[in-house]
């Protein structure tokens, strides 16, 4: 059965913008937003909240149009949590049949499983200071290819250890070795770690991983939208 045209499929957004990647391997690189509206979880330190109601309904048409009008061909797909919207995948995979580079922003609580596999996936495992660490996806691991990167935000040193044993019980430390996952992401939550402190962690642990700062949020204010 033939699907229904694009002007026809629709998704709640939050908001499009085009803006400077502040995080993962892309980072510093311009690149165009698609924040999508919804999400499953409630981070105790999520800085997207606004992102959890609202939006306003558009077609895929109308949001392919105006990535397309920026003329930058570095997506995000975000939220929010993009993968609880059908839609975004076939959004993915529109993007991609248009040429564009496609990061997939996702909470690894939902199954990344359907994502053409052309996308780079960036998933962010939870840890326990997160409040949802019990709503971590452990199969999606084995979705995970050399595109891809896994990313633990921590709010203090135990969420910092949960993370290593992960890393290493986990084995992405052997596929970082392999060749078989891109990037291995440690981030502190804003202005609740010293990033000295998780630095000399990384260091005395010689644990194979980015440390990576919220670089827009450098550059603008903390708390601005759209950037």
């Amino acid at each position: 059965m033939p699907r229904p045209p694009l002007a026809e499929r629709y998704l709640r957004v939050t908001e499009i913008f085009h803006s400077i990647q502040g995080e993962s391997t892309w980072a510093g690189l311009p690149c165009n937003f698609v924040r999508l509206t919804g999400c499953p979880l409630r981070c105790v330190w999520c800085d997207t909240e606004y992102s959890f109601f609202g939006g306003e309904r558009l077609s895929l048409e109308d949001i392919l149009r105006q990535v397309q009008e920026m003329e930058t061909g570095l997506v995000e797909v975000t939220g929010g949590e993009p993968l609880i919207h059908p839609n975004a995948f076939v959004l993915v995979e529109e993007l991609l049949e248009r040429g564009f580079t496609v990061l997939v922003e996702t909470s690894g609580a939902v199954d990344v499983g359907p994502l053409n596999p052309r996308a780079h996936k960036i998933m962010d495992l939870k840890c326990p200071g997160s409040g949802e660490v019990e709503k971590n996806l452990w199969s999606n691991l084995r979705h995970l290819t050399a595109r891809d990167e896994v990313k633990f935000v921590v709010k203090d040193r135990v969420d910092y250890e949960w993370a290593r044993t992960v890393i290493r019980e986990r084995g992405l430390d052997e596929r970082l070795q392999t060749g078989s996952l891109r990037a291995i992401l440690v981030s502190p939550v804003w202005e609740e770690v010293e990033l000295k402190d998780l630095a000399s962690w990384i260091l005395e642990d010689a644990l194979p991983v980015r440390l990576q700062v919220q670089l827009h949020k450098l550059i603008w204010d903390p708390n601005a939208r759209g950037v």
